[in-house]
C-alpha cells in the first residue's frame, strides 16, 4: 500500500465521513418531522409506493456498479482514448434502458399498486401521483448513472460529500414548507422531492462536463466495450434482484398482509439501519477504487491485502454502532421520533444484525468487482436469498408476527457473507481460506469480547432507569468504549496499532508546532 494511496483513502474517507454525519443528522430529523405531518398511514403509503419502484430501481444500482467498475479499471490502466469510448457507450446504454424501464414501471408498477397493495381507497389517487412520480425520477437517475460513477472513480469525493450535504439541506427546507402547506401534503412532499432531485441530477452533469474530458458525449457503441458492460451489469442487475427483494420486497410483502402501520415501523427501522450503513458505504466508496485500480495494474497481491484488511475495518465500524443501537433501540426511537411505532423495536434490533453479518458479504463483493468475474455471484446470490422470500410468505400465512422476515434473511444473508462470497473468491480471485478464516475469527473474537459487559449492565441497570435519555446516555458510551477497546487489545495488530499511534503523535506534533508559530 502506497503512501500517496494511504492519503487518498484517508481523505477521501474524512469528506465521506463528513458528508455522512451531516445528511444522517438532517434525515433523521426530517424522517421525525415527516412522519408527524403526514401521519402514520400516509408515511406507510409513502414507503408502499416507493416500495414498488424500488423493485424495478434495483436495476439503477446494478448498472452504477458496473460504470463504476469499468470507468475505474480503465483509469488504472491510463488509456484515455478507450475511457471516452467507455464513457460513451456506458451512456447510450444508459438512455436505452431508462426507456424501457419507464415502460414497465408505468405498466406492471400500476397494476401491482391497484391489485396488489392495501392502501384506502380515499388515498390511491395520492399513491398514483406517487408512483408517476418516482418513476420519473428515478428514469432521468438511470441516465444519471455515469457521471455519479466518473466522479467516484476519480476519486473527487469532495464534491460528492458537498453536493449530497447540499441536498440533505434543500431537504430540511422541503420538510418546513410540508408543515406549512395548506394542501394534499403527502402529494406536495413527492413533488418538492422529485425538483430537488432534479436539480441535483443537473448539477453532477455540469460538474463533470466542466472536469472531466471524457464525459463530453459522442455516440458510441463500441460493441466490445457494450458486450463486457452488458454482460457485467446484466450478471449484476440478476444479482440485485436477491438484494431488491431483501429490502424493497419485504417492504411490498408486509403490505400485503399488515396495514400500513406496520410498513411505517419497518421504514423506521429501515431509515436507521440506513443511517448506520452509510459508515460502511462511505469506507467501502473511499477504498474501492483502489483495490479495483490495483487489480487493472496488475498489482494483484497490494489489492488483496488492501481488501483483507479493509473488510475487518468495515466489520469493526459496524460493530461500533451495532451493539449500542441493540441495546438502546426503544430509547432511540423514543427520543428519535416521540412516538414508536408498533414491531418497529424488533425490526430495528434484527436489522441492525443482519447488516452487521452483511459487512462480510459486501466486503468480498468488492474482490468479484476487481475481478470483473461476477457471473457466478449473480447466479447464486438470488438462489440463496430470495429462498427467504417464500419461508417468509409462508410464515405470514401461518399468522406469524411482521419480524418474521427479518429473522429469514437474517439467516439468507449470513449464508452468503461467510460462505457463499469467500468460496467464491477462492475460486475466481485467487483467495484462500488460510487468509479468509482469520478475518472470521478476528471479527468473532472482537465481537464476543465486546458484548458481555454491556450486557450485563443492560440487564442490571435498564429496570431500574426511568428515563429515555438516561438509558442512551448510559448504555451507549458503556457499549462503545468496550468495542473499541476490543478493536484495539484483540482486532488490531501491533503494525496497526503502532501505526495509528505513530500517526497520532505526528498529527499533534504538527498542531502543537503550528500553534507555537502563531504566537
Amino acid at each position: 500500500m502506497t503512501n500517496s494511496s494511504n492519503k487518498t483513502i484517508a481523505k477521501n474517507t474524512i469528506v465521506l465521513y463528513f458528508r455522512m454525519i451531516v445528511t444522517m443528522l438532517i434525515s433523521l430529523y426530517t424522517s421525525r418531522v415527516v412522519l408527524q405531518v403526514l401521519g402514520v398511514e400516509d408515511f406507510g403509503i409513502y414507503h408502499s409506493v416507493g416500495g414498488v419502484v424500488g423493485m424495478f430501481a434495483f436495476v439503477n444500482g446494478a448498472l452504477a456498479t458496473g460504470s463504476s467498475r469499468f470507468l475505474t479499471a480503465e483509469l488504472g490502466t491510463g488509456d484515455f482514448e478507450k475511457l471516452k469510448r467507455t464513457f460513451s457507450t456506458v451512456l447510450t446504454v444508459h438512455a436505452t434502458l431508462a426507456v424501457l424501464f419507464a415502460i414497465v414501471l408505468e405498466t406492471l408498477g400500476m397494476w401491482f399498486l391497484n391489485n396488489k397493495l392495501i392502501i384506502p381507497a380515499e388515498r390511491m389517487d395520492a399513491a398514483k401521483f406517487l408512483l408517476h412520480l418516482s418513476a420519473l425520477s428515478s428514469l432521468l437517475s438511470i441516465t444519471q448513472v455515469p457521471y455519479s460513477a466518473s466522479i467516484v472513480s476519480h476519486e473527487k469525493m469532495g464534491i460528492y460529500a458537498y453536493t449530497t450535504i447540499t441536498d440533505a439541506v434543500l431537504k430540511l427546507l422541503i420538510v418546513y414548507a410540508l408543515t406549512i402547506a395548506p394542501f394534499d401534503k403527502l402529494k406536495f412532499y413527492a413533488f418538492l422531492g422529485f425538483v430537488v432531485n432534479i436539480g441535483m441530477l443537473l448539477f453532477y452533469r455540469f460538474y463533470c462536463l466542466r472536469k472531466f474530458p471524457e464525459s463530453h458525449y459522442q455516440f458510441v457503441a463500441d460493441k466490445k466495450i457494450m458486450k463486457s458492460i452488458l454482460g457485467f451489469s446484466g450478471w449484476g442487475i440478476l444479482g440485485s434482484i436477491a438484494r431488491m427483494l431483501q429490502m424493497q420486497g419485504s417492504t411490498v410483502l408486509i403490505n400485503m398482509f399488515f396495514s400500513p402501520s406496520v410498513v411505517a415501523a419497518r421504514a423506521v427501522a429501515n431509515q436507521v439501519n440506513s443511517a448506520s450503513l452509510q459508515f460502511i458505504n462511505s469506507f467501502r466508496t473511499a477504498v474501492n477504487p483502489q483495490i479495483i485500480k490495483r487489480y487493472a495494474a496488475n498489482e494483484k497481491e497490494s489489492s488483496k491485502k488492501l481488501q483483507l484488511e479493509t473488510a475487518k475495518l468495515a466489520y469493526y465500524i459496524m460493530l461500533v454502532l451495532a451493539l449500542p443501537i441493540c441495546l438502546v433501540a426503544r430509547p432511540l426511537l423514543q427520543l428519535w421520533l416521540g412516538q414508536v411505532p408498533e414491531h418497529s423495536v424488533a425490526f430495528l434490533q434484527v436489522t441492525i444484525a443482519t447488516s452487521l453479518i452483511d459487512v462480510f458479504d459486501i466486503s468480498f463483493l468488492s474482490a468479484l468487482w476487481a475481478k470483473g468475474r461476477i457471473k457466478e455471484n449473480a447466479l447464486v446470490s438470488p438462489f440463496v436469498l430470495f429462498a427467504a422470500f417464500p419461508i417468509a410468505y409462508v410464515m405470514f400465512r401461518c399468522g406469524m408476527p411482521p419480524v418474521s422476515i427479518c429473522w429469514a434473511f437474517l439467516v439468507s444473508i449470513a449464508v452468503m457473507g461467510l460462505v457463499v462470497k469467500p468460496m467464491l473468491i477462492i475460486k475466481y480471485v485467487d483467495y484462500k481460506w488460510s487468509e479468509i478464516i482469520p478475518v472470521f475469527l478476528t471479527c468473532g473474537k472482537v465481537t464476543l469480547a465486546a458484548i458481555p459487559i454491556p450486557l450485563f449492565f443492560y440487564i442490571w441497570l435498564n429496570p431500574t432507569l426511568g428515563s429515555d435519555w438516561l438509558r442512551f446516555l448510559v448504555f451507549v458510551p458503556i457499549s462503545v468504549c468496550c468495542v473499541v477497546m476490543s478493536i484495539w487489545l484483540i482486532g488490531l495488530d501491533k503494525r496497526m496499532r503502532d501505526t495509528i499511534v505513530t500517526f497520532a503523535k505526528k498529527t499533534l506534533h504538527n498542531k502543537g508546532k503550528n500553534y507555537d508559530d502563531r504566537q
